[in-house]
């Protein structure tokens, strides 16, 4: 499995359209998940990126979650809401693993409240995901063609232009 280090180093490019647009969006993504019965979810998450990893963490209880403790597959989608896709897209794939470390857990929480203001600091998660990237893609509009850039690991970034 690849952590976030290890993807960017693997795919820079692939990696900067996603920070460009995860903090363009303030942070937002749409998350794929598979519900109980096979039927795929999609659900809004602001994914962190915090010592060397990409974590899913959210409010307890929801159904995405419950949805990765029960079938740890995702894909993770930065918000688009330009048609011509002008600043790019990227599309994460990847399964979760449950971190259970709660002094990790309460310096994430140190660095959300120091970034943004939103305090858990002394909450006690249920579920903290860390994202191991099995793939991942890019979209970007270069002049009057896409440049479509697919990363696999042990694979470089390939870029497939359409014109």
């Amino acid at each position: 499995m690849t952590s976030w280090t290890e993807f960017t180093a693997a795919a820079p490019r692939i990696s900067e359209v996603f920070v460009r647009r995860h903090a363009a969006t303030g942070n937002l993504c749409m998350l794929a998940t598979l519900r109980s019965d096979g039927f795929p979810r999609i659900s809004p998450l602001e994914p962190r990126l915090f010592e060397g990893e990409l974590w899913l963490v959210g409010m307890p209880g929801t159904t995405k979650f419950q949805d990765l403790q029960r079938d740890p597959r995702f894909c993770l989608h930065t918000a688009t809401t330009d048609t011509h896709v002008g600043d790019g897209d990227a599309k994460l794939f990847g399964v979760v693993h449950d971190v259970p470390d709660e002094a990790l857990h309460q310096r994430w929480a140190e660095s959300l409240y120091a970034e943004s203001g939103f305090d858990l600091r002394g909450q006690k998660f249920d579920t903290f995901f860390a994202a191991d990237i099995t793939g991942a893609s890019a979209v970007e509009v270069i002049g009057e063609h896409l440049d479509i850039t697919i990363w696999k690991p042990g694979e470089p970034e390939r870029v497939v232009r359409k014109h």
